[in-house]
């Protein structure tokens, strides 16, 4: 190959790197205005909660480090809020999908403590780990005997008291079968309690999903397919809004409307939709902190719910306790609670 040829190549492979990066770039652009757009506008006065919302709770309520007199403080926030279910991590399950008693050695005492105090709060035991059959070590939810481990797990739970399973797998590919097995499975032996699940973000636009897989290297995204899929398997479904790599807190907005409209249409009236509200503040980038909040969240759900109509099982689910502050409480309240 001549000089020449080679200099014409590499000039012509350069001229389509900058087209496919100015593309990138306009589309990045677009998408931005559209979740911009999305957040303007004013919520109807209904939009609030419906008295589902949810609160994920760490692993200190059932390994001994909390205390009757926490469930007592705990109590006196929760009280005149939304605040329906709670997710308790009593996990994390082993890498064969066991669960072993001993990480859980407070839990009856806390159930005990809860129940005198909270009896209208439904408490569902969280169980998760790092899945995928391709790393080590991870969880191979299409195992048949670390699915059966999991749902043994899950059962024992139930006899010990908790109300239901809250499951967040993470990360599970879109269109796995193996996680609906995990669900299907996991209803079989559980019956009628409620069994609940933490879920990615659905792709918010047409042909996200795969360079957002490329790029990260794992799915970020669902489709609404398996998403609708997902939530036809559980009785509630909590979408994962935050960490939504949005610099702004005006595009953050715009995520959570979009998310929330999209699974407006996809969850069934009868089952429970909850919007992910990101009550913590170690978000590993330096704008996350800023652009992600609680009131956003709240807000941007209103304005979804504002253009959808009203509907009774809706709520936003907060992570997570522990890292909670007052700030986001309040938020939380004036916000979703009692908007103004």
């Amino acid at each position: 190959m001549t000089t020449r040829r080679v200099v014409r190549l590499v000039s012509g492979l350069l001229r389509l790197v900058a087209l496919v990066a100015a593309v990138l770039v306009l589309l990045g652009l677009a998408a931005a205005g559209v979740l911009r757009w999305k957040f303007a506008g004013t919520p109807a006065s209904w939009a609030k909660t419906t008295g589902n919302d949810a609160l994920w709770m760490g692993h200190a309520w059932v390994d001994g480090r909390r205390t009757a007199a926490d469930v007592d403080a705990l109590a006196v926030r929760l009280r005149g809020t939304g605040i329906r279910d709670v997710y308790v991590h009593s996990g994390p399950l082993a890498y064969d999908g066991t669960l072993r008693p001993d990480k859980y050695p407070n839990a009856r005492n806390f159930l005990k403590w809860w129940r005198e105090r909270l009896p209208e709060v439904r408490v569902s035991a969280w169980l998760g780990q790092k899945v995928g059959a391709d790393d080590d070590p991870r969880l191979d939810l299409a195992d048949p005997a670390a699915r059966e481990r999991i749902v043994t797990g899950a059962r024992a739970l139930i006899d010990l008291g908790f109300d239901g399973i809250h499951y967040d797998f993470e990360p599970v590919p879109d269109g796995s079968t193996a996680f609906l097995n995990v669900l299907r499975e996991t209803r079989q032996a559980i019956g009628t309690k409620p069994l609940t699940t933490a879920t990615q973000q659905i792709e918010p636009f047409p042909g996200l999903r795969h360079p957002a897989r490329l790029a990260i290297g794992h799915d970020k995204y669902w489709s609404p397919d398996y998403f609708r899929q997902v939530a036809g398997l559980t009785d509630q479904v909590a979408i994962m809004t935050y960490d939504s790599g949005t610099p702004l807190q005006s595009l953050y907005g715009g995520f959570v409307v979009r998310q929330a409209e999209i699974a407006l249409d996809l969850v069934p009236e009868e089952k429970t939709l909850l919007i992910g509200a990101p009550a913590y503040h170690d978000h590993g980038v330096s704008w996350g902190d800023a652009a992600e909040s609680v009131t956003a969240a709240a807000d941007g759900t209103r304005l979804a719910l504002t253009e959808h109509g009203p509907r009774t099982r809706i709520g936003l689910a907060l992570y997570i306790d522990f890292a909670a502050t007052e700030e986001d409480w309040s938020e939380y309240r004036t916000a979703w609670v009692d908007p103004r």
